[in-house]
């Protein structure tokens, strides 16, 4: 059973469309759905702007280059009129930190430990786009053009978090993410932006109040202020976004998160009114909750790529990757660990070689 929050829409055409297009969404496995208008606020903007000036974005130059399109949806598609903005939750079953706990294993997000999920909501998002389609063209009669949609998830220039918040789906929380009543700070968010005019849905209500465990709880600081984030000094951009070596400074804060990190979203207390996803997609392989770092660190590419098919974690490379647990190793204390370090300190990928000689550096003989 689907579990958004209850919605009441106008009753004329415009609320039937979008009431349709609500349990149309919920049908096909969202647990969110809401309308935005298209179009960003000017505080939202300067927030982008001073993020990027300030140079939190790190080595992400999309985001400068695309700012424009990021900043107002109407800049990346004119005819855009309306959002509807879907969340898909992803909450894990138990203790999301449970990991950080063994020194031996790696700790993968938990959004990573099944498919990808660019694949699973993009394909969602089509069905429910289709339908868009379809009851926009119906209503304004057979002979009408057909309403203009186009889907977005993740990786295009849209401003996915303060558009869902603009549709009621939650709020932006001190760790600059989504946090939902009902699905705390697990929910993946997709966009179907669309030439219809659609009514706009209500705020969600809540927040954050005076809760800083997201804040408190990051091992590397990376939060300026509450609602700014620099990503040069988190663990998610560390691990996945930078191909080159990890700074040192940075290294020894890690523990054993080896892709992506979740400490300020499990902390979130919103997060007790989730429940694990209804998406099977979604839920964890019982091999990707806490792999042995010494079977990682032995991978090579054939192997990466055959445990990880199909994975998120498949994009960054082995190199990356290994470099990654590495770094996880150096850190375990780990004595019986060390000849798996040495063995790679001569590995051919620049990036695994200096992570193993750091961790060789860093274990008891």
């Amino acid at each position: 059973m689907a579990r958004a929050r209850s919605v009441t829409y106008p009753s004329d055409a415009r609320g039937v469309l979008a009431r349709r297009i609500h349990d149309r969404a919920l049908a096909v496995g969202f647990d969110a759905v809401g309308f935005a208008p298209a179009m960003l606020d000017d505080a939202t903007r300067a927030r982008l702007r001073e993020f990027v000036a300030a140079g939190h974005h790190g080595a992400m130059e999309w985001m400068a280059q695309r700012m424009a399109w990021r900043g107002d949806p109407r800049a990346l598609w004119p005819e855009v009129r309306s959002v509807i903005s879907l969340g898909l939750s992803y909450a894990p079953e138990g203790d999301a930190l449970a990991t950080l706990r063994d020194p031996t294993a790696g700790n993968i997000s938990v959004y990573a430990r099944h498919r990808d999920y660019h694949d699973v909501v993009k394909g969602m998002l089509k069905q429910v786009a289709q339908f868009v389609v379809a009851e926009g063209r119906r209503q304004h009669g057979g002979d009408a053009p057909p309403p203009g949609v186009k889907v977005f998830v993740d990786t295009a220039p849209v401003m996915e978090k303060p558009l869902a918040a603009g549709a009621g789906l939650g709020w932006q929380g001190k760790h600059t993410n989504l946090v939902s009543r009902t699905q705390g700070s697990w929910l993946f968010l997709g966009e179907i932006y669309t030439t219809l005019d659609l009514p706009h849905s209500a705020p969600s209500g809540g927040g954050c109040g005076t809760c800083t465990r997201c804040l408190d709880v990051c091992p590397t600081s990376a939060f300026p202020a509450p609602g700014q984030i620099d990503a040069r000094r988190c663990i998610s951009y560390q691990t996945i976004e930078n191909p080159g070596p990890i700074p040192h400074d940075l290294r020894p804060l890690m523990g054993n998160h080896i892709y992506g990190c979740d400490d300020c979203l499990a902390v979130c207390p919103w997060n007790r009114f989730a429940q694990a996803t209804r998406q099977m997609k979604l839920r964890a392989r019982p091999d990707l909750v806490a792999p042995a770092l010494r079977d990682l660190a032995l991978l090579d590419d054939a192997g990466f790529r055959a445990l990880f098919s199909g994975s998120p974690v498949k994009r960054i490379g082995r190199a990356r990757f290994v470099r990654n647990v590495l770094i996880a190793i150096g850190n375990s204390a780990r004595a019986d660990l060390r000849g798996v370090a040495q063995a790679l300190c001569d590995d051919p990928a620049p990036v695994v070689a200096d992570a193993a000689r750091w961790a060789v550096g860093r274990l008891p003989s």
